[in-house]
């Protein structure tokens, strides 16, 4: 998942348009040291960290891509992979038009699980 294969080949930055991307507090320490402030790269949604948007996009999206690739959030990592709330599932989200390009393994699944309990046990510290 984490190579974002499909992306990169198709040019594909879709997910990255009007994005809701949570932040954890190790994605945005890792985003801080690479010399951003967070009010840069961050807002307060509802009590958690997203991305920001600027002009309806991610702050990282430039011309070439993402700007902090290598560094990225771990949902941006673990993407195009979701959890379904409705029917309570691991799996790849419809409105990814590569989808059906990426494989996602157990420790995949595994890592999406540990994301959505790390940021609700951050959300629920506050």
């Amino acid at each position: 998942m984490s190579s974002g294969i499909p992306c990169i080949q198709h040019r594909c930055n879709l997910c990255c348009i009007k994005t809701e991307m949570p932040l954890t507090r190790s994605d945005i320490n890792r985003i801080l040291r690479l010399g951003y402030k967070l009010e840069d790269f961050a807002v307060k949604v509802e009590g958690e960290w997203r991305l920001r948007n600027i002009n309806g996009k991610c702050v990282f999206l430039g011309d070439e891509g993402c700007r902090i690739y290598p560094y990225r959030p771990l949902g941006c990592r673990l993407y195009p992979l979701v959890y379904d709330e409705a029917s309570g599932t691991v799996r790849f989200d419809e409105l990814c038009p590569y989808a059906d390009e990426f494989e996602s393994t157990g420790e995949d699944v595994n890592r999406l699980i540990n994301l959505l309990s790390r940021l609700r046990m951050e959300r629920d510290m506050r």
